[in-house]
């Protein structure tokens, strides 16, 4: 079988203009000209459309993908991926790999190929690594620093370079890693790794599944066993993934009703085949984008359903959404469904309890276009993690949907929107700040509104949703470049 190599490190070409087959969705686009670099790099605007249908091929699950990659390239022997998500924040991810010795490759067939270098033997890197706007390559891939004897330099874009590190550090310092960065924890940033790690026993002071992932990590090649203690259970994936390579995972409920998950120093991953399933926090685009535009009928085969990434839909059900999942199965050690949307009647205002929170702290932008435009009040706590993503998107998402002319109350950590049982008026410019799930989540507002809903650059969707301008307009969405004279 002839392979062809995809150089994707930090010194090539940017991942962005490398030509692939497909759309990033495992199908052909009918739209050729959608996906490509220039119709993103651009203000994007949203008209009102008539209702969706047909079928949605969301891309792969972006939190898999990079497990995926990185644990190919620490495991023994070759790892298969089929469904990567083929976006710059997974290309990314794939150069700093290669950077540190992995060979990754995508066949003539779609599937990629990673051939690792075992637990232990990554090399430094010769150059910075450039991690765009991805904070979980990042924060990962300090945690897998930490644990070989090298030093990487990290950095990235506007957005990355203001996120917080310091929640990585803390750990990781603990266990024998050193860091040097800009103030308050901020790339760009070094990281010296030790071959002699120390495990730790740490409670996460934030829910995070990224810091809890880094800690797991380095502790794959630290003396002893390593604990992380959650008190709020986060995403899974690295517990889901690290099993299927191989390695033995305990997890345990402890008395005061916290988590305690647990790694032993030494283990091996061994290659294997690994199918990603399509992403549920993407997913979650053209699901509101059905549910808020009458009539329209939607199905989203093999859609990620992690009991901790389902938030989302548990609350769009409670708001009365007709969801049917269908097709239920397994696979990699990760649940999937085809996903049936309809939509026969308007949204209901709901409260969203906050146990819920981690369970969808990416999809808060998406749900609040969805309770724009519901009967009723919504409300939302514990939102505090939504101010150090990409951007402050508890703010954006406010500022915004005033300019929709929506009603609502903002807290430090609180939202809550009045819908009026139907769409509110729109017409406005939308700032992202780089920001892709503001961007996409503005765009499907824009489909039911009044007047259209414009953003100020879609270039940042690419890095998690290539495909978003083709599927929403082969669905029916009116989405194109913005008329700049207006």
């Amino acid at each position: 079988m002839s392979i062809k190599i995809s150089d994707l490190s930090p010194s090539s070409p940017s991942a962005a203009d490398l030509n692939f087959a497909d759309d990033g969705a495992g199908g052909h686009s009918m739209h050729p000209n959608a996906n490509s670099a220039a119709a993103y790099q651009s203000s994007l605007q949203s008209r009102k459309c008539a209702a969706l249908s047909g079928i949605a091929r969301v891309p792969g699950d972006k939190s898999i993908s990079h497990r995926a990659l990185m644990f190919g390239a620490l495991a023994e022997g070759e790892t298969m991926i089929s469904g990567l998500l083929e976006g710059e924040d997974v290309y990314n991810t794939a150069g700093a790999m290669r950077a540190m010795g992995a060979h990754i490759q995508k066949g003539e067939d779609g599937l990629w190929r990673c051939f690792g270098r075992g637990l232990g033997n990554l090399v430094e890197p010769a150059q910075v690594l450039d991690m765009g706007n991805s904070g979980t390559s990042t924060r990962l891939l300090m945690g897998i620093v930490a644990a070989h004897p090298i030093c990487a330099v990290f950095t990235g874009d506007a957005s990355l370079i203001k996120r917080p590190m310091a929640r990585v550090m803390t750990p990781l310092e603990q266990m024998g890693a050193a860091f040097m960065g800009r103030g308050g924890g901020r790339l760009p940033m070094a990281v010296r790794g030790s071959e002699a790690l120390k495990a730790i026993t740490y409670r996460l002071p934030v829910a995070s599944a990224q810091v809890k992932s880094a800690i797991l990590l380095a502790g794959l090649n630290a003396s002893g066993e390593t604990q992380v203690i959650e008190d709020h259970p986060t995403r899974d994936h690295s517990e889901n993934m690290l099993r299927h390579f191989g390695v033995e995972v305990d997890v345990g409920t402890q008395k005061d009703g916290s988590d305690i998950i647990a790694v032993r120093g030494g283990q091996r991953l061994r290659g294997c085949s690994v199918d990603v399933p399509a992403d549920p926090s993407s997913a979650g685009f053209p699901v509101v984008a059905a549910l808020i535009n009458a009539g329209s009928d939607v199905r989203l085969p093999n859609i990620g359903m992690n009991p901790r990434r389902i938030g989302l839909y548990e609350t769009l059900l409670e708001m009365g959404a007709e969801i049917a999942f269908e097709n239920r199965t397994i696979s990699a050690g990760e649940a999937t469904a085809t996903l049936h949307v309809r939509a026969h009647k308007t949204l209901r205002g709901v409260d969203v309890p906050e146990h819920r929170v981690p369970s969808m702290i990416d999809e808060f932008p998406i749900l609040a276009m969805a309770a724009a435009c519901s009967d009723g009040t919504t409300r939302m706590r514990g939102l505090a993690e939504l101010r150090v993503k990409e951007s402050d998107r508890l703010l954006m998402v406010a500022n915004g949907l005033k300019a929709c002319g929506v009603e609502l109350e903002m807290g430090e950590d609180w939202l809550t929107i009045h819908g009026r049982g139907r769409p509110p008026r729109g017409g406005a410019m939308i700032e992202t700040a780089l920001d892709h799930r503001i961007a996409m989540s503005f765009l499907i507002l824009g489909t039911v509104t009044d007047e259209p809903i414009a953003i100020d650059d879609g270039g940042a969707i690419r890095t998690s949703f290539p495909n978003f301008l083709s599927l929403m307009q082969e669905l029916g969405a009116d989405i194109h470049a913005a008329d700049a004279s207006k």
